[in-house]
């Protein structure tokens, strides 16, 4: 049965279907299971599903026609350095998220060519090195924070030492670094970003507002 000349349902479609399982359920492991308890930011996690699950449908989809490899991975750079107007991707997040975009890709583009325990292997390999570089091999997790800040004659470059020292007694964390983003003159605050390793301030949580 046809409408429009394209059936309305051939093997192929077992195939998407199966491909699609594969995809999601490395993404889930990936995602849900390694990224989320670490880092604990709903806002990325929503995001890197739905960048996942879109990419994968267009590849597959559009290589049906016969498109060459170059233009999927043309996809791939311009998810890739897309930015959020709010805030800059941190390096690990743009880390996760060329992760999931690659992983939709391989698991859409994966040709006759390529066995499925090969496409299987691929996406193993890709969970175990992805968990053993979170969870076993870098124990420091650096987090990040964003805060509201008064004091703004600290800022200052040559009052470096000074932000630190008053950041750290106010928050009871061992800051590494701060970052100062946006400045407001007419109310005397600043928005200032702290970073510091999860492990060094155990017992210590703040709500993750999603800044």
């Amino acid at each position: 049965m046809e409408i429009f000349g394209s059936p309305v349902f051939d093997v192929d479609f077992l195939e998407l279907l199966f491909r699609l399982a594969i995809d999601f359920f490395v993404a889930f492991v990936i995602i849900r299971m390694i990224y989320y308890p670490v880092h604990n930011r709903k806002d990325y996690l929503f995001t890197y599903f739905i960048f996942n699950i879109l990419i994968f449908f267009v590849s597959y989809l559009l290589s049906g026609v016969k498109l060459q490899l170059g233009f999927a991975f043309g996809l791939f750079a311009v998810f890739g350095i897309l930015r959020y107007r709010t805030e800059q991707l941190a390096i690990k997040e743009m880390t996760y998220l060329f992760v999931v975009i690659a992983i939709a890709i391989i698991n859409a583009l994966a040709n006759k060519k390529i066995s499925y325990a090969e496409l299987v292997f691929t996406n193993f390999t890709i969970i175990a090195v992805t968990y053993l570089l979170e969870k076993r091999w870098l124990l420091r997790h650096e987090t990040n924070k964003t805060i509201l800040y008064e004091k703004i004659e600290l800022i200052k470059p040559e009052n470096h030492h000074l932000l630190l020292k008053d950041l750290e007694e106010r928050t009871g964390l061992k800051i590494i670094r701060v970052s100062v983003g946006r400045i407001d003159f007419l109310r005397d605050t600043a928005r200032v970003r702290i970073f510091y390793f999860e492990d060094e301030n155990e017992g210590l949580s703040f709500e993750d507002n999603g800044n």
